[in-house]
């Protein structure tokens, strides 16, 4: 078995750690000794982009991504909006924005280099704080979902006041979409105390196990246009999008 080769390395002033290292066609960063992504099993992300376009319903002239990753779900959305559409990237951890214009561009057909994307190197709770009703759909994909944040801190989001600066940075019709590495019952729990239509959608992976799936939390404004079986396979769900 071929090992695993160190691209690059880096920590921060609270003594995290973060790095990046491949193993034949594998990519994978690792924080604090934990996996935090990879290029393996990426497809919930892309679905993330795919069906939260085809839940809007309309034309999304602004969408915010909160977290880059290796740039799958920003590739997925680029692939589907308009010339004129604009995509504002948040992503807490510089080296991940280097590291996709440098090691891991590729994987996503160097996305950062669209001129219609903003990437910037913020806490994404600022940024919706900032900017309310500017936003048609707002994704959520930061660490591993709602139960499985790399920090304390980084779940501020996925609680009552961070779903409520979500909705609040929506545009009247705008729709919001929560990645998951697992079925969170205290996510659902916050999103049934606010006054939005939700709905969660499961993803299984392909290539994987029977039981191997990703989560993909939806909320809207005004309600979705469309709707999705509950349990779908990652490639059912791109061929519904292009259909």
């Amino acid at each position: 078995m071929t090992i695993w080769a160190e691209l690059a390395r880096a920590g921060n002033h609270a003594g995290d750690e973060i790095l990046l290292r491949k193993r034949d066609h594998i990519y994978e960063i690792r924080y604090n000794g934990l996996e935090l992504m990879s290029n393996v099993n990426f497809q919930s992300e892309t679905v993330l982009a795919e069906r939260s376009l085809r839940l809007h319903g309309r034309q999304v002239s602004h969408m915010l991504i909160g977290g880059l990753g290796m740039g799958f779900t920003l590739r997925a959305a680029l692939d589907l909006l308009g010339p004129d559409a604009r995509v504002t990237v948040c992503e807490l951890v510089p080296e991940i924005v280097d590291w996709n214009r440098t090691y891991i561009g590729h994987l996503g057909s160097h996305p950062l280099n669209d001129p219609r994307v903003d990437v910037r190197v913020a806490d994404v709770m600022d940024v919706l704080r900032a900017e309310p009703g500017q936003y048609d759909a707002i994704l959520m994909d930061t660490d591993n979902g709602p139960d499985f944040t790399v920090r304390a801190a980084n779940g501020a989001i996925y609680e009552d006041d961070g779903l409520r600066l979500v909705k609040r940075a929506l545009k009247p019709n705008g729709i919001a979409a929560f990645w998951s590495a697992t079925i969170s019952d205290p996510f659902e729990d916050k999103l049934d105390m606010l006054p939005w239509e939700w709905q969660r959608e499961d993803i299984s992976l392909i290539g994987g196990r029977a039981d191997a799936f990703h989560y993909i939390y939806f909320a809207a404004r005004g309600g979705f246009r469309s709707k999705f079986e509950r349990s779908v396979s990652a490639s059912e769900a791109f061929v519904a999008m292009v259909d």
